[in-house]
């Protein structure tokens, strides 16, 4: 072969490998940036199987992974058995200086508790400060029995509150989530961020125990009284500046989950991990879910509850109008830095008859946001209006007649 020619195919050959080698590593190069990019957006990824993050106020959500998954909450149930002593008391079925007489099985009950005693007497908040800072099985049993009469009856009205907010994808078997071998016990992060979210929400008041890092209870038995010192299992307490609660979880069949919340300049936060693969890493991983939320987002409050937006003019009442005001507080979730410029339109009915009464919707307001609708909200009336009487018409006329 002429020696010009092989030259030629030589170095046509080291042209191609040199020039696939640049486009391999350009690819290469390519999907290292990627990568990246992906790594970003992704930064929220956690270890546990399933997670959530969501402001309180208004339920957005900020992030999930598999929230819809049932899976075992361990003690996470007892945010439904404080959800309900709580409505309990405001329903003045209970009061908290009420006297509960702890039956063997409450006493019985295994992994945390506060080692009650049958036939132990414990008023309710010294049991409902128990669940809420040590976890206390016994304790949750003890309540469940006291407001429902068994646990039984008391796990039927978790289920049927679970029902009523929405949540899908639970069923519970007992009051304080102790795993049986033949459970059909479970929640998703989604339902437990909802009645995180309604606990704390609907009764703040539960912030007196979730915030709180330690106490003490009175044993009084037959024995004489013994002083009990009680931990609260959340670690967030004490490693993130504005925790303020809520609850962990951890059995065989759980793993680790928790229920944690936050609150910082105005912003309220629920961040649920569950089958969290270590106790430390649900922390963690709660812990970057709440630096994303207040690095990135932010309240607007756009109107109080009772605000008055405006009147409807009444047809056939003894006042000409009745007064609108709206039926509870406008708040909306946006990311920070971006506009805050939200429209509201007001929208109040034409010619309502009387009679009317108090709470009757008389209109809404529809709030958009860079022209998108974002929600709406009624307008109630203020007051009652009765019917007008012969007497409220006649007067009616005569000053029409005068004017």
């Amino acid at each position: 072969m002429n020696k010009k020619i092989l030259i030629f195919l030589l170095l046509s050959i080291f042209m191609f490998n040199t020039n696939s080698f640049l486009v391999l590593a350009n690819e290469e190069q390519e999907q290292n940036q990627n990568q990246q990019q992906n790594g970003s957006e992704n930064q929220l990824d956690v270890l546990a199987k399933s997670a959530i993050l969501i402001e309180a106020t208004t339920g957005k959500v900020l992030y999930e992974k598999n929230p819809d998954e049932k899976l075992s909450p361990a003690s996470v149930t007892k945010v439904m058995t404080l959800y309900l002593i709580y409505e309990a008391i405001e329903n003045g079925k209970i009061k908290w200086e009420d006297i509960v007489t702890v039956s063997e099985y409450a006493a019985s009950m295994g992994g945390s508790q506060i080692f009650l005693e049958p036939m132990e007497k414990q008023d309710v908040k010294t049991l409902t400060k128990s669940i809420a800072i040590a976890s206390a099985n016994d304790a949750a049993v003890a309540m469940a029995e006291h407001i429902a009469g068994s646990e039984q009856e008391f796990v039927k009205l978790m289920n049927q509150k679970a029902k009523e907010l929405g949540m899908e994808n639970t069923n519970f078997e007992n009051a304080c989530g102790l795993d049986i071998d033949t459970s059909n016990h479970y929640m998703s992060a989604r339902d437990i961020a909802i009645i995180s979210r309604e606990l704390m929400t609907k009764y703040p008041d539960i912030k007196e125990f979730t915030t709180k890092w330690q106490d003490t209870i009175t044993h009084k038995t037959k024995k004489g009284e013994t002083e009990f010192g009680l931990t609260n299992t959340n670690k967030l307490l004490k490693m993130y500046d504005g925790a303020t609660g809520l609850k962990t979880g951890s059995t065989k069949k759980a793993l680790y989950c928790l229920s944690g919340s936050a609150e910082r300049n105005g912003l309220s936060v629920i961040a649920v991990v569950m089958a969290s693969p270590d106790p430390k890493v649900r922390f963690k991983e709660v812990t970057k879910m709440f630096d994303y939320a207040f690095a990135n987002y932010q309240v607007v409050k756009c109107d109080e509850e009772g605000k008055n937006m405006g009147y409807a003019n009444v047809y056939k009442g003894e006042k000409p109008t009745v007064n609108g005001v709206i039926e509870k507080p406008v708040n909306f979730v946006i990311k920070k830095g971006a506009s805050t410029d939200i429209q509201k339109d007001i929208q109040i009915l034409e010619g309502i008859k009387a009679p009317i009464t108090k709470g009757t919707k008389i209109g809404e307001v529809i709030y958009t946001y860079e022209g998108n609708e974002i929600g709406r909200v009624d307008i109630l009336a203020q007051e009652d209006v009765k019917k007008a009487s012969l007497n409220d018409i006649l007067k009616k006329l005569i000053i029409d007649w005068v004017v």
